[in-house]
């Protein structure tokens, strides 16, 4: 095909699909752009919702009973990443993602709290899962602070011929967050993943 006609082709295809086809991948980069950039009303959003963990919590009613606050604190990183699934995506992975992965998220979580000593008392996790595009599950964190101390997140990998898997895995403020820290994969189907708490 001589290439003035496939220039022409081209600019028809663009302009017949014009706005029906959005490549996935763009709207996990604007998503990662948009957690770099946060806005003022972000950031005192995110302390804010930091802020509603204190040490009038059920969690610390019980501080002395180590084994009662990481219970309390796994069941709420559950219950976290079941709101960021959302139901549709809940009733499909929900028991995969129960005999899986959050057994590992609560080792994790275990380990953070023997580490931290005495500290874990002072220890909570954020309310607010990230929407749409954004990986933020929950972020365990120091309140006395606001300091993060890890960081739970959910990846879309769409692997060609394979399809859409959910790949979690944590982040830990010792190396600067910059580590991806392998937890496990959820295989969702090779058509697109609705967006997280739709």
């Amino acid at each position: 095909m001589k290439l003035w006609m496939r220039k022409i082709l081209v600019a028809l295809i663009t302009v017949a699909t014009l706005g029906m086809y959005t490549p996935v991948a763009l709207l996990e980069v604007d998503a990662d752009n948009s957690k770099d950039s946060l806005s003022e009303a972000d950031l005192q959003n995110r302390e804010a919702t930091k802020a509603e963990v204190t040490v009038d919590t059920p969690i610390s009613q019980n501080v002395n009973n180590k084994a009662y606050f990481i219970d309390t604190i796994c069941e709420k990183a559950k219950t976290q990443t079941l709101m960021k699934f959302g139901p549709r995506i809940a009733d499909r992975v929900e028991d995969e993602f129960a005999e899986t992965i959050l057994p590992t998220i609560e080792n994790v979580i275990e380990t953070l709290v023997d580490q931290a000593g005495d500290e874990y008392i002072y220890y909570g996790i954020t309310e607010q899962p990230a929407k749409g595009y954004g990986e933020r599950i929950f972020h365990v964190y120091d309140y006395r602070t606001q300091d993060d101390i890890a960081r739970f997140h959910v990846r879309r990998d769409n692997r060609p011929l394979e399809g859409y898997y959910f790949n979690f895995h944590y982040h830990l403020s010792n190396d600067g967050f910059k580590e991806h820290h392998q937890i496990g994969e959820i295989f969702w189907a090779k058509n697109t993943p609705p967006k997280w708490m739709a």
